[in-house]
């Protein structure tokens, strides 16, 4: 038990996939894994372990931000010994080419400031997803009805950001999508060495204004679950 995760010890499986979305984590377990028991419910964060194809899979809620992202990250890693650490979440999609319900796997993960920034001090790190997992999932998604893109995302640590500049710089310099969560994770993933990639779905666009509606959202999920959950056992 950590401060934020009320799981025993052993309740918890070396790979984790982490949604922002609590309620989530838990359609997410029910629909998914085998045998899925609940695990966590501190702060009404929910975590749910079970098992995929006999492999045993927690999937935990992140909530909203890299704040929230790193004090879950860290005490998966730290203190339950989590290897492998999938988001699963929605985006906002930045190119043209990218459509609403198209599916981004993170190569790598921009940020203005994070958790993590000032370990750093002057140094711009690059954080990245594991290679292996960007491959699996890329391999996985071959067939699914939506498009799926590979390349940098953009982690924003503003929802309601009033920089329109940086957007536009992002988007100059080809970035697919916008978020609030991979960039801290992947730096966390490198920090501990261990395995990190973030599967998002296009959930509206920031040039055309475009919106999935929630019953959208929810099949597309659907093929976030399936991708992250074969690439992390390929």
């Amino acid at each position: 038990m950590t401060t934020h995760i009320g799981a025993a010890e052993g309740d918890i499986a070396e790979t984790v996939l982490m949604p922002g979305d609590p309620y989530r984590a838990r359609w997410a377990a029910e629909t998914y894994l085998t045998g899925a028991r609940l695990v966590n419910e501190v702060r009404g964060m929910l975590g749910f372990t079970g098992t995929w194809n006999g492999h045993p899979v927690t999937i935990q809620g992140s909530g909203m931000g890299m704040p929230s992202l790193s004090i879950y990250a860290n005490e998966l890693i730290r203190d339950y010994g989590a290897k492998t650490l999938i988001r699963i979440g929605s985006c906002g999609g930045m190119q043209p080419q990218v459509k609403i319900r198209d599916l981004i796997l993170a190569m790598t993960a921009s940020t203005y400031g994070s958790p993590s920034r000032g370990i750093f001090r002057g140094l711009n790190f690059a954080p990245c997803a594991d290679y292996g997992l960007l491959r699996a999932a890329h391999d996985a998604a071959a067939g699914i009805a939506a498009g799926v893109h590979v390349g940098g995302i953009y982690s924003s640590d503003t929802f309601y950001d009033e920089r329109p500049d940086i957007e536009a710089e992002m988007t100059r310099h080809g970035v697919l999508g916008v978020e609030m969560e991979a960039a801290e994770l992947y730096t966390l993933a490198a920090r501990y060495r261990v395995r990190a990639l973030a599967v998002l779905t296009v959930s509206d666009h920031l040039q055309t204004h475009e919106a999935l509606p929630a019953a959208g959202r929810e099949r597309s999920f659907g093929d976030m679950v399936e991708i992250a959950l074969k690439a992390a056992f390929a």
